[in-house]
């Protein structure tokens, strides 16, 4: 019987994949052909969704994009035995798009059914987790401060730190909080391990708890993840049963269970107290700190609060070692990095790489340039609140310090490429505006600075004494940067300052008069 691999990401399910299964299976039976039909996560490339990988002798070899009437012509061409066609890519692995990654993280992503136990224990499930057991909490923080992982979800702060931090906070009882709540811009990547792979996620948590003496996590997912939801809440279950989950999990004395919960909607849980807040049944506020969420987190107890990318990344470095994880990247930026390649771009999807290409290798040469074929005027990296760079800065390594030394955020490793018909003045507008709406309204920078923003942009694009109120916009950026409680209000004038720098002829009253 053949093995015919198709994903079931939602993003692969948004362009057809659900009808090109069905007639694949439909068509198999007409012609009396043996197949079973393997769905899986995504493999990232999602300018080739619906892909099909068939497993033959020499490998998995892929067509795409599918769609359902193109299913046919696949079986006319003898595509069971991998046999020549238009949408042929050849062995997966071999296409330019995923010979060039470091697939760490993302190994089993694409690859494996991810509820299947089976399929995760045989691509190297649950070693990380066996590793830890055998050498304990200490010996577990010390190989992820080793690593030199950073978190992944923006901060870039030191995950080992925190993990040590919080297991040496005396407390009665401490927590493990992943923060899925993705909601920037042109991200995907945790939606898509959690979809792809989510036995990693439970692995990385559960490493944790033993680390930090937990007995409890959560994980918080954003609304618009149900598909998501659903997927884990299926793994969750499969792994207490067969004991990766509960009380003393395969007889290590370790006690942990993991608990989902859905969000409702508002970006500014993202940031770690908001989510906390949100967790206790609270409205979704901002907290000050200190206290740190590590001395006093959920229900006032020491709380690690990673995002999903750090946890997942946990059980490969524990499998592995901290050594060769940190063989990877470049300067304090370690391990490896999911790009996301989104926006007007070719060849759109999850590049998993090391720290250190430079952005106009990421944009140019693996995402192709604009889908357009226009040139690219600027990429938005980090996010809704992170800087636009322009190609004048497509020297620059993707690494935490370089971008910081050019007034940028890698973030959650969203890229969004833009084309040359871009107006930068109505970029800016946006970051302000986005900023309004989703503020929780606890401080006076965030909540009145970007209404004012909105405003003082408005008045500069009808040309209303723009030098004067350039500058005003400059100086209110600078009150919000310094001034906010968290990183919503102190991140949103990152968008707009670089706005303003790189593409001053933007807001001159020249390009004003011709919109």
């Amino acid at each position: 019987m053949t093995r015919i691999f198709i994903s079931k990401d939602i993003a692969a399910l948004a362009v057809g994949a659900n009808k090109t299964a069905a007639r694949l299976e439909a068509e198999a039976k007409a012609r009396g052909l043996a197949v079973e039909i393997v769905r899986t996560g995504s493999r990232g490339m999602y300018f080739l969704e619906t892909l099909v990988e068939v497993e033959t002798a020499g490998g998995r070899i892929g067509y795409g994009p599918v769609a359902a009437p193109d299913v046919a012509s696949l079986f006319d061409a003898g595509f069971l035995a991998g046999g020549a066609h238009p949408l042929r890519i050849g062995r997966t692995e071999d296409h330019p798009f995923m010979a060039r990654q470091n697939r760490l993280t993302f190994a089993r992503c694409g690859i494996i059914d991810p509820t299947s136990l089976a399929d995760y224990e045989s691509l190297g499930g649950w070693r990380g987790l066996a590793r830890a057991i055998e050498i304990g909490p200490a010996a577990t923080i010390a190989e992820v401060l080793k690593s030199g992982l950073r978190g992944r979800g923006g901060a870039g702060f030191p995950t080992g730190i925190k993990w040590k931090t919080v297991a040496d906070a005396p407390a009665d009882r401490r927590y493990v909080v992943c923060n899925f709540d993705e909601g920037d811009s042109g991200t995907f990547a945790d939606r898509m391990i959690v979809e792809g792979d989510p036995y990693a996620l439970i692995e990385g948590m559960t490493i944790c708890a033993l680390a930090i003496g937990a007995s409890k996590g959560y994980v918080y997912c954003r609304s618009e993840y149900p598909h998501a939801g659903k997927t884990f809440s299926e793994a969750l279950g499969l792994a207490r049963s067969a004991g990766y989950l509960g009380s003393n999990i395969k007889g290590s004395g370790l006690s942990f269970d993991i608990e989902l919960r859905m969000g409702a909607g508002a970006y500014v849980c993202g940031e770690e107290t908001s989510l906390l807040e949100s967790l206790e049944g609270r409205r979704g506020i901002v907290r000050a700190k200190p206290p740190l969420p590590a001395h006093k987190g959920l229900f006032a107890r020491p709380t690690v609060v990673n995002n999903v990318l750090s946890l997942v990344a946990i059980p490969t470095i524990l499998e592995h070692g901290a050594d060769f994880y940190a063989s990877f990247g470049m300067g304090r930026s370690r391990g490896t990095m999911p790009l996301q390649i989104a926006g007007n771009v070719r060849f759109g999807g999850l590049f998993e790489t090391a720290f250190g290409l430079t952005l106009g290798e990421i944009v140019e040469d693996i995402g192709g340039g604009t889908a357009t074929g226009r040139p690219v005027r600027a990429v938005q990296c980090g996010g809704p609140l992170g800087a636009y760079f322009p190609p004048a800065l497509f020297d620059t390594p993707f690494d935490y310090e370089a971008f910081a030394a050019r007034d940028g955020l890698i973030g959650h490793g969203g890229l969004v490429v833009f084309d040359d018909t871009v107006e930068m003045a109505q970029m800016a507008r946006f970051a302000m505006e986005f900023c309004a709406i989703e503020s929780c309204g606890k401080c006076t920078p965030c909540r009145i600075g970007s209404t004012r923003g909105v405003e003082v942009v408005d008045k500069i694009m009808a040309g209303d004494r723009v030098s004067e109120n350039l500058a005003l916009l400059e100086d209110l950026c600078q009150t919000m940067k310094f001034g906010s409680l968290c990183a919503l209000g102190g991140f949103a004038p990152y968008p707009v300052l670089s706005a303003m720098r790189h593409f001053p002829e933007d807001f001159s009253p020249r390009a004003l008069a011709a919109e």
